[in-house]
């Protein structure tokens, strides 16, 4: 249970490194495919770079927390299958990691860096009117389908697979 808790901590520290990534060093249009529509109409490609090499940092970090997931996918099969893990072991670990990484998604992402401290919208203030005066996060339906449905059915055909080998 420690090493579950301990890879979803990893992995929002990876989705987080991603999205700062994108967002402060990138900045490119196709990256944002997340954003509502509204705001995604917004969002001006920007040709220059915040410093010389900044682009090529932020791929270089996207790319390390890609590694990264794919390193907490690995170790966490790995390690049950190491472990003897029955299905029901499997489906708590996955579903307890994405389970983690959706509500730290929703409080940290939507609520304090979307809505209360405006980040996204100081690295690119045309989306700021559609996101001012909003008290959450734009995609609450999205968020939830994603937490109590698609996660765990998700979480559940990987304990599947798993479980067949």
């Amino acid at each position: 249970m420690l090493l579950t808790i301990f890879l979803a901590i990893v992995f929002c520290a990876a989705i987080t490194l991603m999205l700062v990534s994108a967002v402060v060093l990138v900045k490119d249009k196709k990256l944002f495919s997340s954003a509502p529509k509204e705001a995604l109409e917004l969002v001006i490609d920007r040709k220059q770079e915040e410093f010389y090499g900044a682009r090529k940092i932020g791929w270089t970090l996207i790319i390390m927390s890609m590694v990264m997931i794919l390193g907490i996918g690995v170790i966490s099969i790995w390690d049950g299958f190491r472990s003897d893990f029955t299905f029901w072991q499997f489906f708590l670990r996955f579903v307890l990691i994405f389970t983690i990484y959706k509500i730290y998604d929703m409080i940290f992402f939507d609520y304090f860096l979307l809505c209360k401290y405006q980040f996204f919208q100081t690295f690119t203030p045309e989306v700021a009117p559609v996101y001012n005066n909003r008290k959450y996060g734009y995609n609450i339906k999205s968020q939830l389908l994603k937490l109590i449905v698609i996660f765990p059915a998700a979480s559940a055909i990987a304990a599947w697979i798993c479980t067949l080998f």
